[in-house]
């Protein structure tokens, strides 16, 4: 049987790769890696923690990396200080490949800041805007809340949602440049998605890995309230 074009992996920090590092097993990041097995070209979603072994991971199964998608500017999703640990990002991912880190607008100074990379290196983006992976297109969209430019891709009826929606719950709002009424009218914006799209999120808080819209609707508490004004009550 022919393999698919798209190349898809879906990478947990602390299992899949950088099992030695006790932040990568206490934070449960995912990374995830996108491609067309065609021309061999791949982005990674988020590289933190062990780059290196995500890179090799991907030309273990053919392909090189192209570009880096960040979701946002946290350190556990592009790399930096947190919590008085470093965390390594896509920094190192510059010092291996050089490739374009693809960004919400609103958040490209700011992950310049968390990294130290040059801002030459981030390429911001609107909402809407689509990269180019081989044949295979990831749509932008803008979903401000959790920060002012965390994005979610869309690729081939697949969501990886970063930290704007998990499986249960949804991104802190309560952190600096969160804003609790933006992620509301985000996660509406998402739910809006066909019930069969599947949502891979930024951070393993379930048990499952992944999950359709229709399951994520019916079971996460997120989406329980009525109006905007009741959401905000319960999660602001």
């Amino acid at each position: 049987m022919t393999e698919p074009r798209l190349y898809f992996r879906q990478l947990l920090s602390g299992r899949d790769f950088a099992t030695g590092d006790q932040m990568a097993v206490q934070m449960v990041n995912f990374s995830y890696l996108i491609g067309d097995r065609d021309t061999g070209d791949a982005v990674i979603v988020d590289p933190a923690y062990g780059v290196g072994e995500l890179v090799d991971i991907a030309a273990a199964d053919g392909m090189r990396i192209t570009a880096a998608l960040a979701t946002h500017h946290h350190p556990d999703h592009v790399g930096g200080s947190m919590m008085g640990f470093s965390i390594e990002g896509v920094a190192a991912l510059l010092d291996r490949v050089s490739v374009p880190i693809h960004a919400n607008r609103d958040e490209a100074a700011l992950i310049t800041r968390v990294t130290g990379l040059e801002p030459s290196a981030v390429v911001g983006h609107f909402g809407g805007d689509r990269v180019s992976v081989g044949a295979v297109e990831i749509e932008l969209l803008h979903t401000p809340g959790h920060t002012p430019g965390s994005q979610c891709f869309l690729v081939d009826g697949m969501l990886i949602a970063g930290d704007t929606l998990f499986l249960q719950g949804c991104g802190r709002t309560d952190l600096p440049g969160a804003d609790p009424a933006s992620m509301y009218d985000s996660l509406q914006r998402l739910a809006a998605l066909p019930d069969t799209t599947v949502i891979y999120p930024g951070h393993r808080y379930s048990v499952a890995s992944a999950g359709t819209m229709a399951a994520v609707k019916e079971t996460n508490m997120v989406f329980k309230p009525a109006t905007e004004q009741a959401w905000l009550q319960a999660f602001s």
